[in-house]
């Protein structure tokens, strides 16, 4: 399929940084696939985002000797930046992305474009957790994609089911609409961008794919791990104060109706409220630090406790329970305070405890015993966050909310 003007339909980026070994061979097969099995219109653009080996030279040779293969080099690291510059300059209807090692088998590539071409959908994404894809890697990177997928379905109430799989394509104007919302230029760029065509109601069509995992892979696991939490705490706070214009993207591109953001499951409440829970524990255990010499220790607990707490209910009241705007706002803190003093209480009784126990207790046991009963005090608040201070506002069943409203309205 060409588009009817006679311009290009689809251009597809493999974003390299020192992939020396692997280019030509991969670039190669890639051309000769798209040449044999590709009916529409295409182009390759090696996107090299600062490599450091030969890949440059490769890269220019390569586009010198095939047809259709184009090379752009950027000066900055990052698989975001290289999609991001090469996606922004193309002129194609299509835009797609393959990792470098073609992991994914490319008779998955006509399926893939096909919906986008056609106008069908506005997204497409391969997934290797499909009950027909065919997945070959090792249990670690296994149990990993699977849990990262699992918390980001249970956190960010997302549909799809493979974010980080590198085989990706997008209709050019909806990537024109969305990529300049889209902060990460790394490897949470895909779930980003994923996240917020999403919540605009746009259509994501997923195919199964068969995959084989590379073993020379250099993707630093565990920092990137850390990353995509710091994103998706990111992202959900962006949606939450409506920083993402998810409306007016709706408006202009969506394709079903846009319902509101829905509470998160228990489960992603818990998960939401571990995040908070230990950036709390964090910034309570800095405060007492910083405020222990100066103040007694139980002065420096409180004082810690009661400027955690504030910022605490108000993370849970918008990111762990999905409440916003002003309506009952100076309620909740109130209610929150009252649980602080409980929490407080609890923490305090555990000092008097050891201090009677070990009256020269020094302040880093003291902060060990103040950790260990703070753990039981978030326990505590996660029950009465949930069940008292914002019952009203999410657990009310639907059928007795609809008679309140009703008899509000009578009034």
């Amino acid at each position: 399929m060409t588009p009817s003007d006679g311009g290009l339909a689809l251009e597809i980026v493999v974003p390299v940084y020192n992939e020396e070994a692997v280019l030509e061979r991969s670039i190669t097969r890639l051309a000769e696939y798209l040449t044999n099995e590709m009916p529409s219109t295409w182009k390759i653009t090696i996107a090299d985002n600062a490599s450091t080996d030969r890949t440059p030279v490769i890269a220019a040779r390569l586009s010198g000797h095939i047809p259709n293969v184009e090379y752009r080099r950027l000066e900055v690291k990052g698989r975001g930046h290289a999609l991001r510059d090469a996606w922004s300059a193309s002129d194609a209807k299509v835009l797609a992305y393959l990792d470098v090692d073609l992991s994914t088998d490319l008779a998955a590539l006509p399926p893939l474009v096909a919906p986008l071409l056609s106008g069908h959908s506005d997204i497409s994404i391969g997934t290797r957790l499909g009950q027909s894809s065919r997945v070959s890697r090792g249990p670690k990177r296994e149990f990993i994609s699977r849990s990262y997928n699992f918390l980001l379905r249970r956190t960010m109430q997302v549909r799809f089911s493979d974010a980080q799989c590198g085989f990706k394509a997008i209709r050019a104007a909806v990537a024109k609409r969305l990529l300049p919302h889209v902060q990460d230029n790394c490897w949470f760029f895909d779930t980003e961008l994923l996240i917020i065509a999403e919540r605009s109601g746009l259509r994501i069509h997923e195919i199964p794919v068969d995959w084989v995992d590379d073993p020379d892979s250099r993707v630093d696991i565990k920092q990137t791990a850390v990353d995509d939490l710091k994103g998706m705490v990111r992202v959900a706070g962006s949606l939450l104060k409506g920083v993402i214009p998810v409306q007016a993207i709706y408006a202009e591109l969506g394709r079903r109706p846009l319902a509101p953001l829905s509470r998160p499951s228990f489960f992603g409440q818990v998960l939401r409220f571990g995040l908070v829970g230990v950036a709390s524990t964090l910034a309570f255990a800095l405060l007492y630090l910083m405020m222990q010499g100066l103040f007694g220790s139980q002065e420096a607990n409180f004082l810690a406790l009661m400027l955690t707490a504030i910022g605490n209910t108000t993370a849970n009241r918008r990111f762990t329970f999905g409440i916003s705007g002003p309506e009952k706002v100076f309620t909740h803190q109130f209610q929150g305070l009252i649980v602080f003093l409980l929490a407080w209480t609890l923490t305090s009784s555990s000092l008097v405890v050891l201090h009677s126990l070990h009256a020269d207790a020094t302040p880093n046991v003291e902060l060990l015993v103040l950790t260990a009963a703070n753990v039981f005090a978030t326990l505590m608040r996660f029950v009465l966050l949930r069940l008292w201070v914002f019952r009203t506002q999410i657990d009310r069943p639907p059928a007795r909310r609809a008679l309140l409203t009703a008899g509000n309205a009578a009034r």
